[in-house]
């Protein structure tokens, strides 16, 4: 796996039951999965023969980063190393401007776009779809809310065109609220859906996700799921896809972006699913037979614990452990940084405001924004 962070980390985990010999190739030996893995190779993914000498008795490379440089994945495979997902479908990750011209090619809903020049041209946009504000997103690099802009002038568009890649100009959509639809397909062809969650954003970052998603049309549900398979299909991915989604005030469904790996909403799936996502990437990139992705309770919540003041993280152990036996912590052994994602919590049962009560205190516990 290309990639130390903590979707590697928790990868790694899923595999270890089905005695995966577990490679990894990490920028640093303090990264999260480089911490447990046994085989840890420190050394830069943009390096083409880094990439080549990792590869070697590796019998599938897959990731937790969409960031490793087309070209090198191409050469990967031209030397018969198996990349997966491959590079013709994870460019459609890597950049949104290739993604919204493919989707648009397969018919996929989506926002109003297109890549804009300058800021005046992003002006010219926005008069397009009925004025400021846009949405302008740098097409590469962006994540958690990183490299995407909302602007409200033409004085305002500068920033996104400084860092000297293409912009992507969106229209600013008028949204009930964010879902995820997350799938894997595996190298034979085989493909599960999770039920659709909604995934709710503070600051751009994902902070809680409700499987499923609460009061959402089971028609409309259906749409989600099925659009996430034809993607993954047209598109040839292999492993885990989560297509992140609008829904509309007006009760449709639009693309907002495409992450193939496992997925921040996805992680309820650890305690709260049959199959995990990241046992079922490991299946699906190794073409073993996916397993059930159905939900094993009627509410899953997960919650994000960002960085901020942790004095005593034992006693947050003993005090959320205590009041919650059926809590899951998952932590990833990170350096606590104010806002950054060091773990996550999971809750479940039948009563929804239990629950997501539940997975709330215990994510801001463990931060330490409440002392009780």
């Amino acid at each position: 796996m290309v990639g130390g962070g903590q979707l590697a980390r928790m990868t790694h985990e899923a595999g270890i039951p089905l005695g995966i010999r577990f490679k990894l190739l990490s920028d640093s030996p303090q990264d999260s999965a480089a911490l447990v893995s046994g085989e840890v190779v420190v050394g830069d993914y943009r390096d083409l023969d880094t990439l080549r000498d990792f590869a070697r008795g590796c019998d599938v490379i897959t990731f937790d980063h969409e960031h490793v440089p087309t070209g090198h994945l191409r050469a990967l495979e031209a030397e018969g190393v198996p990349v997966r997902p491959g590079p013709d479908a994870l460019v459609h990750a890597q950049d949104k401007g290739v993604m919204r011209a493919r989707l648009d090619a397969i018919g996929a809903p989506a926002p109003r776009h297109r890549i804009v020049a300058d800021p005046a041209d992003a002006a010219a946009f926005a008069a397009e779809v009925g004025g400021f504000p846009v949405i302008l997103k740098t097409v590469r690099g962006g994540y958690d809310g990183k490299g995407v802009w909302l602007v409200g002038s033409e004085e305002d568009a500068a920033p996104p065109f400084r860092a000297g890649v293409p912009v992507l100009a969106e229209e600013k959509v008028d949204y009930r609220r964010e879902l995820a639809a997350n799938i894997v397909r595996s190298a034979h062809g085989q493909a599960v859906a999770y039920p659709v969650v909604e995934s709710r954003q503070v600051d751009g970052v994902c902070d809680t996700v409700i499987a499923p998603a609460p009061g959402l049309d089971g028609e409309l549900a259906g749409q989600a799921q099925q659009l996430a398979l034809r993607i993954a299909q047209e598109l040839g991915v292999v492993g885990h896809l989560a297509v992140e989604l609008f829904e509309t005030a007006d009760g449709r469904i639009l693309v907002n972006e495409l992450a193939m790996r496992p997925h921040n909403s996805g992680h309820w799936t650890q305690d709260g699913a049959v199959t995990s996502q990241f046992a079922n990437h490991v299946r699906a990139v190794l073409d073993l037979p996916l397993g059930d992705p159905r939900p094993r309770a009627a509410w899953t919540v997960m919650a994000n614990v960002l960085g901020g003041d942790y004095p005593d993280m034992y006693q947050g152990y003993l005090h959320c452990m205590a009041r919650d036996p059926r809590l899951k912590i998952h932590m990833y052994g990170k350096d606590v940084k104010p806002g950054r994602k060091v773990g996550h919590v999971n809750t479940y049962g039948d009563d929804l405001d239990d629950v997501l009560a539940r997975a709330r205190h215990a994510a801001d516990y463990l931060r330490g924004t409440i002392t009780e």
